[in-house]
């Protein structure tokens, strides 16, 4: 599958492309160059010799050629979908992101380069045969005649003099599409509606073998199962599915073994791939199970649960609990793809939405502010009852780019520092009170629950140690209390239990628990040391 990246002359396809073309580890190819080295014209020649007609049929054939070629980055001309042929190629094709900008902005950029774009200048040509009357145009003009062509396509991305490297993380997210690198061999991620079904024919790509081990729980399989298995039989392969409990406490080491007999089962040699359907702990436990399978096989993640996908399925950080504590077994074993397909949201119960919405303000306070601005589309889990699934969702058509900018913080995070040895250190933000919380209460407490309160309460760490603005904490407790998420220590907790587990938490070094604490929304620190005194009376507070 392409991407294709159109829109009117000067809204940055080519530079952007550019960009996307190496996040992605794709090829990148400009259609109108393409066009040039095949034709060894320029374009404004092209038009002078032939006309648009003429150039408008070299600009067919190359899109057909390029098409029908290895995936890529596809950088169109302004007018290279306007025929309803080539239009219905690329759609058939790839995907196709529409930039657009405002006429000052394209007529700011076009002017740095005249004479480059024949309709919107009048070219310098040695070519006898000249262009035809009235054939250049100002680009507000032109900005006119093509406004509807333009606003037709459904996936459009508003452009301005931000720069590049932003306005790219902005496709990325628009477009669903990310790259882990860092963690040996890089990993795609596909964000959008229906991608659990070209499972089958994604892994047929990455050379999977031809059998597998679909991993659910008691709520994944019967909800999506048969989708999944319908993917990867169409792909030519056996499949065998194995069931666990759902919930926190399931994600031990029981677990695991009985993964790896179902594993042996199957015939799962190092060639095969497994695929785990569902949230946080299908993820953990299928990677770890698949870590310590025969030295390590390759896993597929499919999150079903809004934290999986903005969170604990990206990464490669897999494991079990003991009972002394969360994730205190695991390996560092990344999948070889992710598809989070955003239509299972609506299904989730409202609790669950709430969850992965702790996860989304914590990236938004890591580096993403903007995704706070997002919250009010989620007023309504705050009155949803726990249980009541948030069919609300169903038609959101923002829901999916929603997603992948949540997502986006995480992947750009763990790509600067994949084995946590510094910057992903951030990422623990709220999980080192939130993973006590959890298991004083035994899990009565939900992960996002607990990092909504954990957040809240290293933020007022930070205000007592001078890190942080005072009003920080309840700014932060204000986001969380917004989407129904609570933001204080439950009523009757044992104290001594929650200091308990964090005694045992992963992230001390030293034998001292440190931090990652919130500065302000936007900057997060990591490594910090906390004196018993100002932890407990925090706790207490």
């Amino acid at each position: 599958m392409h991407l294709y990246l159109y829109g009117p002359p000067g809204s940055g396809k080519s530079t952007i492309g550019q960009i996307l073309a190496r996040r992605l580890d794709l090829p990148f190819i400009d259609l109108d160059a393409f066009i040039e080295c095949t034709a060894k014209q320029r374009i404004p020649d092209i038009f002078a010799c032939e006309g648009e007609g003429g150039f408008r049929m070299r600009e067919a054939a190359a899109l057909d050629q390029v098409a029908h070629g290895p995936s890529a980055i596809i950088a169109l001309g302004g007018g290279a979908l306007l025929s309803a042929k080539n239009r219905a190629l690329a759609e058939s094709t790839g995907d196709i992101l529409c930039f657009q900008a405002d006429a000052a902005t394209l007529e700011s950029r076009v002017s740095r380069h005249p004479g480059k774009r024949p309709l919107l200048a009048v070219p310098g040509s040695e070519c006898a045969v000249p262009p035809s009357p009235g054939q250049a145009k100002p680009i507000g003009l032109l900005l006119a005649e093509r406004a509807s062509h333009y606003a037709s396509f459904a996936c459009r991305l508003p452009v301005s003099d931000l720069p590049p490297e932003v306005t790219a993380d902005q496709a990325q997210a628009a477009l669903g599409r990310f790259r882990i690198s860092g963690m040996g061999t890089a990993y795609s991620v596909r964000v959008g509606v229906g991608v659990l079904d070209t499972v089958g024919a994604r892994m047929s790509e990455l050379g999977c073998g031809n059998r597998t081990v679909i991993v659910g729980d008691a709520h994944t399989l019967p909800l999506y199962g048969e989708r999944v298995v319908a993917s990867l039989r169409a792909s030519g392969m056996t499949v065998s599915t194995v069931a666990i409990p759902a919930g926190e406490a399931t994600k031990t080491i029981e677990t695991v073994a009985a993964l790896w007999s179902a594993f042996l089962n199957a015939g799962i040699e190092r060639g095969h791939a497994v695929v785990a359907l569902g949230g946080g702990v299908v993820g953990d436990l299928t990677g770890f199970a698949a870590a310590t399978w025969l030295r390590g096989v390759r896993w597929i993640g499919l999150p079903t649960t809004l934290l999986a996908m903005v969170d604990s399925g990206l990464g490669g950080k897999t494991g079990a609990d003991l009972p002394q504590g969360k994730n205190l077994i695991g390996a560092f074993h990344p999948p070889s793809l992710v598809l989070a397909d955003t239509s299972t949201l609506p299904t989730l119960p409202a609790a669950e939405l709430r969850c992965g919405l702790a996860e989304v303000i914590k990236h938004a306070v890591i580096d993403d502010p903007g995704l706070l601005d997002e919250l009010p589309r989620f007023a309504f889990c705050a009155q949803s009852a726990d249980g009541a699934p948030c069919q609300s969702l169903a038609d959101a058509d923002w829901l999916a780019p929603f997603v992948a900018r949540a997502m986006a913080v995480k992947s750009r995070v763990i790509q600067q520092d994949p084995f946590e040895k510094g910057a992903r250190a951030a990422l623990n933000l709220g999980h080192t009170i939130g993973h006590g919380i959890e298991k004083a209460t035994d899990f009565a407490v939900r992960h996002g629950e607990a990092v909504a309160i954990g957040t809240v309460l290293e933020a007022r760490l930070a205000e007592a140690l001078g890190l942080a603005q005072p009003g920080l904490a309840q700014q932060l407790a204000a986001h969380f209390a917004r989407v129904g998420l609570p933001v204080t220590m439950p009523a009757g907790i044992d104290l001594t239990a929650v200091r308990a587990a964090m005694t045992l938490d992963k992230k001390k070094a030293g034998g001292e628990i440190l931090f990652a604490m919130p500065a302000s929304i936007g900057d997060v620190r990591t490594g910090v040391a906390v004196s018993n005194a100002l932890l407990d009376r925090v706790l207490r507070a």
